[in-house]
């Protein structure tokens, strides 16, 4: 999608009606490499645009914009990313508490276990890991209004004894050195959805560098992320509106960061059937609350908004956008299950 295109239709000025901004957008993503579009201009995509120093203002120009609007799209958990739909008559908040769930099984926790998930959102995995698995967990996030919903969620739910949420970088975290035992790793298990995405370009080696120190020997770790087929700059428009500072990595530099850094890649899941099901049932919501969402920050925001949903569920049924499930442990594992059924037995 072209920064004029995007522009133009956020303003008004690329006139259609709603219904057909998908049917659009689908020709687009599958015919992409035929199409003659000019290259964008440079834009400013090197590895400084993702600095320590700018994270919090770039996460918090796209999550701090208020709970509220959230609620109105998302499912009841405010649970910011792919679901998992066993079923397509899931609910989409059926479909978030299986997505958890299945992360969770992933992590193969034990009580009395500490979890950190990094970018944590609204608490809901948090939460239900205290709940159902009786590990004690620290969720992290650079969002103040995420942070706030977290905190009320514990609250809500009981477990404010066994988790703990903090406003700050991931980098920033002590490897057993800390004022707080509660900040202080090294983790059992570390758990990151929807938040690498955000790493930005150039920066998984960090990442990963520090997940490696933050796991104990034999640690697990699962990363949930968006991922692009070919590596490429982040479209201009997207970078600019949307997710500034944001990057999709391929599944390449996910897997040879992880070898770098001593990880050892075990599991690997594309969900990318129940992302575009999961967009498409966000911009039902969106859409269903245009004239409120109009009310609190006007036209054109509803319009980027919903742009951005529509291109992004034709990215993932038709383009180059896959959602990665990697599971990865510190040290190769002796005891690993031979097969997944250890991810759908009854319980």
């Amino acid at each position: 999608m072209t920064l004029a295109f995007g522009e133009g239709y956020m303003r008004g000025e690329v006139r259609m009606a709603e219904e057909d901004l998908e049917r659009l957008l689908s020709i687009v993503a599958r015919n992409r490499e035929s199409l003659n579009v000019r290259p964008p201009l440079p834009w400013p995509q090197r590895t400084e645009r993702n600095r320590r120093r700018s994270q919090r203002d770039q996460i918090s120009r796209h999550y701090d914009i208020g709970n509220d609007y959230y609620r109105l799209f998302l499912d009841p958990t405010l649970t910011y990313s792919c679901a998992y739909f066993e079923d397509p008559a899931d609910s989409l908040e059926q479909a978030q508490q299986r997505k958890i769930e299945h992360v969770l099984r992933k992590l193969r926790l034990e009580p009395g276990q500490r979890l950190l998930d990094i970018g944590c959102g609204w608490g809901s995995l948090v939460v239900a890991a205290a709940e159902r698995y009786g590990v004690t967990a620290l969720g992290i996030t650079l969002s103040h209004e995420q942070l706030a919903g977290a905190l009320e969620l514990a609250e809500r739910h009981g477990v404010a004894d066994r988790v703990r949420f903090a406003l700050m970088n991931y980098q920033d975290l002590p490897v057993r050195r800390a004022a707080d035992p509660l900040l202080r790793g090294p983790f059992d298990r570390v758990a990151s959805v929807g938040m690498f995405e955000h790493v930005g370009r150039g920066r998984h080696s960090t990442y990963f560098r520090k997940v490696h120190d933050l796991l104990i020997d034999g640690g697990v770790s699962v990363l949930h992320t968006i991922t692009n087929q070919q590596r490429e700059n982040t479209e201009v428009w997207l970078d600019r509106y949307i997710f500034p500072g944001g990057h999709l990595p391929t599944l390449a530099e996910i897997e040879s960061a992880l070898a770098r850094h001593r990880l050892w890649s075990i599991d690997r899941e594309n969900l990318w059937r129940h992302y575009a099901r999961t967009l498409g049932r966000w911009r039902q919501n969106h859409r269903s609350h245009r004239e409120q969402i109009i009310s609190m920050f006007g036209e054109e925001f509803y319009r980027m908004r919903d742009l951005w949903l529509a291109a992004s569920k034709c990215g993932f049924e038709d383009g180059g956008l896959g959602l990665a499930q990697l599971v990865f442990t510190k040290g190769k594992p002796r005891d690993w299950p031979l097969t997944r059924r250890y991810l759908y037995a009854e319980t």
